[in-house]
């Protein structure tokens, strides 16, 4: 994301409003790590020389930890989520090493990155028995306004609770933020990683108010999971859905059959007899790699304790290279060896990104064709 403040906006600093996580899991706070980051060693990796957030919001589901229990989401009892963080005092309380239930792993090394930052620092949620929420600065009568639709809280005894969905990864992943952002005409809405649990209590929460699902485009649930609401996507019935995703086949994203499902529920509109809409973009579709057999391993004046020598590896079978694989979904590296004839190089990455853009009333997607460097745009208008 810095690169565009940086080339395009011809910033050094990022500022910014709002910072969203939209749940716990790395995979959807890690780049917002690097970005807030201080480590020179992360920073160097970016285009922008610092990036200052007004303010941080979150879901509210966190990582613990204490003397007994190595990594839990807190108290879960009679069907419920308690023990949520709200703003900056009680994620300070929860960072503290003498705290009885202490933030846990990286996600309390992201939240202290968070609090050292000085932005302020809010839970989002909806209650359905209060009127629909925005986002501060992005109210109704805002050229730009962001209405909070999850996660779906509940007051009891006037402290708020998240719904227990049965687990650790669908309480994390089915209490996102779920946010609708309006510009103009144009609705687009952002789920995190929403699964079927939390999209059925999502529709039983909202009741008569589930016009407020409907979008233009829609960020797909989990990068493409299978653990979807059918009726959800109706209710969304999205003429435009991007399915973000780019791991490696451990969770094998996205889904047939919910690239199917996003087509059989989104908006339809022919014209000339051709299909305008819907349309259903993935980023692991249009993300590919240019490879390179490798042949040689050169240092010039590698350095050993009995001076400088230069090496040259030719013989590939018994070349043997070392490096660290993160299997997606897990937290730490593995060491692994290959020899060089197994191997391929990455000679560049064409990340797959799934452009949208709209004036408020006509919306673009684009997709960069690397080999004839040209944007391969469809357009429609939105129906709201």
């Amino acid at each position: 994301m810095d690169w565009k403040f940086f080339k395009e906006y011809k910033k050094e600093n990022i500022e910014l409003d709002a910072m969203i996580c939209s749940h716990c899991d790395a995979d959807h706070y890690g780049g917002l790590w690097d970005l807030l980051s201080r480590d020179q060693e992360a920073r160097n990796e970016l285009d922008t020389k610092a990036t200052k957030v007004d303010t941080f919001y979150h879901a509210g589901v966190s990582w613990y930890k204490t003397d007994k229990k190595r990594r839990f989401l807190g108290d879960e009892t009679g069907g419920y989520l308690h023990d949520l963080l709200t703003g900056k005092t009680s994620i300070k309380n929860g960072l503290k090493k003498t705290a009885d239930l202490r933030i846990q792993g990286e996600w309390a090394d992201f939240l202290k990155t968070v609090v050292d930052s000085g932005a302020d620092i809010k839970r989002l949620a909806n209650n359905p028995n209060k009127d629909f929420k925005y986002l501060k600065g992005f109210e109704e009568d805002k050229p730009t306004s962001i209405k909070i639709l999850g996660p779906i809280e509940t007051t009891i005894n006037g402290k708020p609770k998240l719904k227990d969905l049965g687990s650790y990864s669908t309480n994390t992943n089915g209490n996102s933020v779920l946010l609708r952002l309006d510009y103009g005409r144009s609705r687009i809405l952002l789920t995190g990683d929403l699964n079927k649990k939390s999209m059925q209590h999502i529709i039983a929460s909202m009741q008569g108010d589930l016009i407020e699902l409907a979008a233009d485009v829609a960020k797909s649930c989990h990068h493409g999971s299978d653990d979807c609401s059918y009726e959800f996507l109706q209710y969304v019935n999205a003429a435009a859905t991007v399915i973000s995703s780019g791991d490696d086949e451990t969770h094998a994203h996205p889904r047939p059959n919910i690239v199917a499902a996003s087509g059989a529920t989104g908006f339809k509109k022919i014209e000339n007899d051709e299909m305008v809409t819907p349309l259903i973009y993935s980023t692991e579709i249009s993300r590919s790699l240019r490879m390179g057999d490798p042949y040689e391993v050169k240092q010039d004046d590698y350095k050993t304790p009995n001076g400088a020598l230069d090496v040259v590896l030719t013989d590939e079978a018994k070349t043997k290279i070392r490096y660290t694989h993160t299997t997606s979904g897990a937290l730490n590296p593995k060491d692994k060896i290959k020899s060089m004839s197994r191997l391929k190089v990455v000679d560049g990455i064409v990340y797959g990104l799934v452009n949208v853009r709209t004036d408020g009333n006509k919306i673009l997607c684009a997709t960069l064709n690397e080999g004839k460097s040209k944007w391969e745009v469809k357009s429609f208008t939105s129906r709201f």
